[in-house]
């Protein structure tokens, strides 16, 4: 974020450029100021004040990590239960009782 103020000198820097160049394009003016270069020419205090130039005002942290060189890992299979719920039938609607029961004479009313 910090280096996003400074893009109004990126501009300033890129008309000042444009007055002494007319031909010079935008892309002309990055490639001049951001590739790598030792050229150090008159205005290279302002160049080192153009956006993402320098590292001033950044942090960083840096994390080492430590893996030992006999690291395994064992992956579980997790154990999960599956249960079903039937309902239970009607005494009067038990298999041995109703095939005894088709073979009845029909009853009146």
């Amino acid at each position: 974020m910090y280096q996003l103020v400074k893009l109004p000198l990126l501009v300033e820097h890129f008309m000042e450029h444009k007055k002494a160049k007319n031909k010079l394009t935008f892309w002309e003016f990055l490639c001049l100021h951001y590739t790598p270069s030792t050229d150090k020419d008159s205005d290279y205090a302002k160049d080192m004040k153009l956006p993402f130039k320098t590292h001033d005002g950044c942090t960083n942290a840096t994390i080492a990590a430590f893996v030992p060189h006999n690291f395994s890992t064992e992956i579980h299979k997790p154990v999960t239960s599956h249960s079903n719920n039937y309902p239970l039938l009607d005494e009067a609607f038990r298999g041995s009782s109703f095939l005894s029961a088709i073979w009845q004479p029909p009853k009146t009313c």
